[in-house]
């Protein structure tokens, strides 16, 4: 095939099937593919098709040093490869010694995924009484206390509208749209109680920031700048993480312990400490797999029907 032509399907490879995929996971395939792309025009390899011994010796240079990355991500990177194959109409490369690679990268480096902590109870309260009371402080307010009280992915939080949320006699009750686990666009309602407690109650929370930025439609959680000024456009999913990690700083807290996941995990963390099951908590959390779902709540319930509690030691 001639240079013109791979060139071409190269570009129609790095498209990922736009509809198809979820927004970050097409942005993360299209750095996968990137980069193996200028790794290949480095060692003077071909991209498309690849080899599997050029898969091979590209993986085999992303599990040294020093790049060093983990297994997970060195599985990704294939995956995104593997499709970019199939959407051009090749073969994927990965079987054979580019397979035996990936599986001898698997045991050497492990494939227990990295878990952030979840945000706890005791943990909520103080990032929440260190927030200052201005704009910004209001804004991210309602943020950790709505993506706590909702179990929220860091995506679901910031494409929220204004229309999404409607104020009931019980709360508000929260329209998602679009979620990792529901591409083709159902939608999942969930319902927000009012707190105990004022300080930490997300409904009055949503409503304070609500009322003080004037937002009665688009974005919910938008941009602050220096000077208390809000935007019209909304936060990008990577805005939470910050937020968060700024918040637990503030409280004198770890911020490298805690990331976008930690409200979602917390949630669930503190429902299955609460003795709530499974059933209830996969019901607002969104979550399919109870599989996945236990390994938010591991920690939690590890000293429950303890086998060495139960010998009398």
């Amino acid at each position: 095939m001639s240079s013109t032509g791979l060139v071409a399907l190269s570009e129609a490879a790095t498209t990922f099937a736009a509809a198809s995929a979820a927004a970050n996971t097409k942005r993360a395939y299209s750095a996968d593919w990137s980069d193996f792309t200028a790794w290949c025009e480095k060692n003077g390899r071909q991209a498309l098709p690849a080899s599997p011994n050029d898969l091979a010796d590209y993986i085999a240079g992303l599990a040294s040093p020093p790049r060093s990355l983990k297994a997970s991500t060195i599985h990704r990177r294939c995956s995104a490869i593997a499709r970019a194959h199939r959407l051009a109409g090749f073969e994927s490369p990965l079987w054979g010694v580019a397979r035996e690679t990936m599986a001898g990268i698997r045991r050497t480096l492990g494939t227990a995924p990295k878990q952030v902590a979840p945000i706890g109870i005791d943990e909520l309260r103080k990032m929440v009484a260190a927030l200052p009371g201005t704009t910004k402080g209001t804004r991210d307010r309602a943020l950790l206390l709505l993506g706590f009280a909702g179990a929220l992915r860091r995506s679901e939080l910031v494409a929220l509208d204004a229309s999404d949320v409607k104020e009931t006699d019980d709360g508000l009750l929260v329209t998602l749209r679009r979620s990792k686990t529901d591409q083709e666009g159902e939608g999942r309602a969930v319902g927000i109680p009012y707190g105990s407690h004022l300080q930490t109650c997300p409904v009055r929370a949503v409503q304070a920031w609500l009322n003080l930025a004037e937002i009665d439609e688009g974005p919910i959680f938008r941009s602050v700048d220096q000077h208390g000024r809000i935007a019209t456009v909304r936060l990008s999913d990577r805005s939470v993480a910050r937020i968060i990690q700024t918040a637990a700083k503030r409280a004198g807290l770890d911020p490298d312990q805690f990331a976008g996941h930690s409200l979602r995990a917390g949630l669930a963390t503190a429902a299955a400490a609460a003795g709530v099951s499974e059933h209830d908590i996969a019901r607002t959390t969104g979550h399919r797999s109870v599989a996945v779902l236990r390994r938010y709540v591991r920690t939690a319930t590890v000293f429950e029907r303890n086998a060495a509690a139960s010998v009398g030691l």
